[in-house]
């Protein structure tokens, strides 16, 4: 059997009850998040025009858009994904040499499974599977040294949960990972250099073409049998040799992803945390700053730092800024919160932050790479005007694997992006579906996400389809 083949059957074979109960409660927990975040960018201007292309080319609606309207399944993922991610303030999953956001693909398993109409139990399973195939992939064939982004794992995890969603037998689950794996790889010029709308509609474009691919598949379309092993393949093109024995794979990797406090870069969450408890403890304040230094592991240096990706203290938009640990840093110290109101033009491009994040030198240390990703050390230290100096070590921070975010954690998290959009009554009812989703339909929850309100009322021309 061909690798996509013994993936397809993995797919194919897995079920509810092979998840445990942690996994349930976790990938609950993480579709909460991933709608909290997902109502609160809404007025972002990349999704606002998402949107507006949606309605301007009109056509049959068979899955709902969060906010309101109808369109076809894989431009609901993308737009739907789009919102998922805009804020980049969604889970992560961090692999020695990858890292990445697996709740990216529950746009796509949404507007399939709507499509469908499944079960709550039916989309917990493909969503688990989703997760699975793209935290694998990341730990065994990592591509970000190779140039390519972390969404080429993502097209196989889309392709394997919309199959999953859309009950494809094996054999056109394979050409969906094989459509979808050949057509999706991804450049990483997407993270460096100067950044752009791209890099948070990488993964929601992925949705859209896996989304895409499974619907193809179904359709009777082939793919490269041989995507991963063959010729000029996966394999042989981009990651090298690599082996996962999906027979023996469970559904737990959910449970070793991580969920963000502050609205920041993954990477920089522990160091955000830190200078937080700095400040609590010592009352400075950002004008007695002389300096501050982050000694931090290689892949936040790289990313996030200064390193390999480009200078992170030319920061002139929220993609930059997010990206930027120096700014972020320099945005928690001067507002007490990193949220997305820290991401706004004007707060940008104001002196007091400009200044501060030119002050913050970030530094790589090979013992905190060693030790990461089983933790996220980070050593901050800031030096005064006067002379004092404070400093603070960290492992980890409140969302680590070692301090997982809980229910409440969660819903808090939930209320304070979901509110200007969302009535309270709203907002308890999608907890409550969320909470219990085993007892529900995707359809009912997505009648709940089409009663959140737009700030900028752009209206979707479709024919709506009346279910049966």
């Amino acid at each position: 059997m061909m690798i996509a083949q013994k993936l397809a059957s993995f797919i194919q074979n897995a079920t509810f009850n092979d998840l445990t109960e942690e996994a349930k409660n976790q990938l609950k927990i993480r579709l909460l998040d991933s709608l909290g975040t997902a109502i609160g960018a809404v007025e972002g201007p990349p999704v606002e025009a998402i949107r507006r292309m949606i309605g301007d080319f009109g056509g049959t609606g068979h899955s709902s858009l969060i906010g309101g309207g109808k369109t076809t399944p894989d431009r609901a993922a993308l737009y739907n994904s789009a919102l998922v991610r805009y804020l980049d303030y969604n889970d992560s999953y961090l692999a020695k040499g990858e890292t990445g956001h697996p709740s990216d693909n529950i746009g796509s398993i949404l507007a399939a499974g709507e499509h469908n109409d499944i079960c709550g139990k039916t989309f917990l399973t493909a969503l688990a599977i989703a997760y699975q195939v793209q935290c694998r992939l990341s730990d065994e064939a990592p591509v970000r040294d190779k140039g390519f982004d972390h969404t080429t794992q993502g097209s196989y995890a889309v392709a394997a949960g919309v199959s999953k969603a859309l009950g494809l037998d094996e054999e056109k689950t394979a050409n969906a990972l094989s459509i979808a794996g050949t057509a999706l790889n991804a450049l990483r010029v997407t993270r460096t250099g100067s950044l752009s709308n791209w890099k948070g509609l990488a993964y929601p474009h992925t949705a859209f073409g896996g989304t895409h691919a499974a619907y193809l598949a179904k359709y009777g379309i082939t793919g490269p049998p041989a995507v991963f092993e063959g010729n000029k393949g996966f394999m042989d093109a981009i990651a090298g040799p690599f082996s996962i024995d999906w027979e023996n794979e469970d559904l737990e990797r959910v449970t070793h992803t991580i969920i963000k406090k502050y609205n920041a870069e993954i990477h920089s969450q522990s160091s955000i945390e830190g200078i937080l408890e700095l400040k609590k403890e010592h009352e400075f304040t950002a004008d007695e700053v002389e300096k501050i230094t982050i000694d931090i592991f290689d892949v936040a240096y790289h990313i996030i730092g200064g390193g390999e990706e480009g200078d992170k203290t030319i920061v002139r938009t929220k993609e930059e800024a997010d990206h930027s640990l120096q700014y972020m840093v320099a945005a928690a110290l001067l507002d007490g919160q990193v949220l997305p109101d820290q991401y706004k033009q004007e707060r940008i491009k104001a002196d007091d932050i400009q200044n501060l994040l030119k002050k913050i030198e970030v530094s790589p240390k090979q013992e905190y790479s060693d030790r990461f990703p089983d933790e996220m050390p980070a050593t901050l230290a800031v030096y005064l005007r006067n002379g004092d100096k404070f400093s603070i070590d960290k492992i980890d921070y409140e969302g680590f694997h070692t301090r997982p975010a809980d229910w409440d954690t969660i819903i808090q998290k939930f209320e304070q992006l979901a509110e200007p959009y969302t009535s309270q009554e709203l907002r308890n009812k999608i907890i409550e579906t969320v909470q219990n989703f085993e007892q529900h339909t995707v359809r009912d929850l997505m009648k709940l996400l089409n009663a959140v309100q737009l700030a900028n009322n752009v209206n979707i021309k479709t024919e709506e389809v009346y279910y049966a």
